[in-house]
């Protein structure tokens, strides 16, 4: 029998992140990003055109989704055949974080694109994403989570943007069938697909010295494959992670 993962069904509630650059950018900075990098809408995944008005290099990629039973067959088949995700350590090719908290795979998807790659070099020294950062680095996946469950600092970040959305903002305990996903390109060129409802990260590929998050080769191994189970459903939308246009 499979081990269990926990799930994001837990006691603990957040308020649905809405795919806003603006107040993406505006919880990153108050937690200690700086500003130097900002999330960005990004309007198509295949228009080289439309991709070239982001300023790159792209650190990670945050993709919302419809989770539905052609997506849900084939996360239980692969997710079937992997290990529960145990590592810890400075040693770690990537900080993953496993998901526990109801409707905050949008934090989610920030931490692991902040948490990793180049993007992990523009936190503020002692800052609060900082302190945490460095507090879950020796931790195994499970006191993660309790680490997340537990941080004030997260869940007044996290409350104040989602509060502030253009669109009304579902309850805490809805049930949403929208989920984030993110990608980023590891220190050593992989690219990994993170989401906190898997059995942990996901190696989707070796990217070039010269291949970022918004490469041809990155979306084709990573946010392109999602369009394969997503139908006739056009609720896709995903924001990068970039430099700063100030």
């Amino acid at each position: 029998m499979a081990d269990e993962v926990p799930s994001d069904r837990g006691s603990i509630a957040f308020i649905p992140l809405e795919a806003n650059p603006e107040l993406m950018t505006t919880l990153l900075h108050s937690l200690g990003l700086r500003k130097s990098l900002a999330m960005h809408d990004v309007y198509s995944l295949t228009d080289r055109d439309l991709l070239s008005f982001i300023p790159g290099p792209a650190h990670a990629l945050l993709l919302v989704f419809p989770v539905n039973a052609a997506y849900t067959s084939h996360r239980l088949a692969e997710d079937a055949t992997l290990p529960v995700y145990e590592g810890s350590g400075e040693d770690e090719p990537v900080l993953w974080f496993r998901q526990t908290i109801r409707n905050a795979c949008g934090l989610m998807g920030l931490l692991h694109a902040v948490a990793n790659g180049g993007a992990r070099k523009e936190i503020e020294p002692g800052s609060k994403l900082d302190q945490l950062l460095k507090e879950a680095v020796p931790l195994a996946p499970a006191e993660r989570t309790k680490l997340l469950e537990t941080s004030q600092a997260l869940a007044r970040a996290h409350h104040s943007a989602a509060s502030q959305g253009d669109t009304l903002a579902p309850q805490a305990t809805d049930d949403v069938d929208l989920h984030y996903v993110c990608f980023v390109k590891g220190d050593d060129g992989t690219l990994w697909e993170l989401d906190g409802n898997r059995r942990g990260p996901l190696d989707r590929g070796r990217l070039e010295a010269d291949e970022d998050i918004l490469s041809e080769k990155a979306l084709t191994l990573g946010p392109r494959r999602f369009f394969e189970w997503g139908g006739e459903d056009i609720r896709f939308n995903a924001v990068a992670l970039a430099r700063s246009l100030d």
